[in-house]
């Protein structure tokens, strides 16, 4: 990956405490498992920003070479790399991402 498009996706990372790159927006996601991400983060009512990865084939590549994960959406909380859809499930489920959000959002 060049430097430049790691810069961007670190950019990207860093707007928001809660950032998605999904299929689609917050508003309109276009696959079921982005759609999963943003129903829990609204159920949640926790703020987030969201990169739609189908408006940029460089960016839907370059981040999955940036998080060495393969496939979309891709959460990240306060810069690191939280997981995709099945891992915000289970957190989620457990109880665990309510309270990773709250220690996060807090500090």
């Amino acid at each position: 990956m060049d430097a430049q498009l790691k810069q961007r996706i670190e950019g990207l990372i860093a707007s928001s405490p809660i950032f998605v790159f999904m299929k689609g927006s917050k508003l309109m996601p276009q696959c079921g498992f982005s759609n999963n991400v943003v129903q829990i983060m609204h159920a949640l009512g926790v703020p987030f920003e969201t990169f739609d990865v189908l408006s940029d084939m460089e960016i839907r590549q370059g981040i999955k070479d940036f998080s060495d994960w393969p496939t979309i959406p891709q959460v990240y909380l306060n810069g690191e790399f939280l997981g995709g859809s099945d891992i915000l499930i289970e957190m989620y489920n457990s109880g665990e991402l309510r309270e990773k959000l709250a220690i996060a959002l807090a500090s």
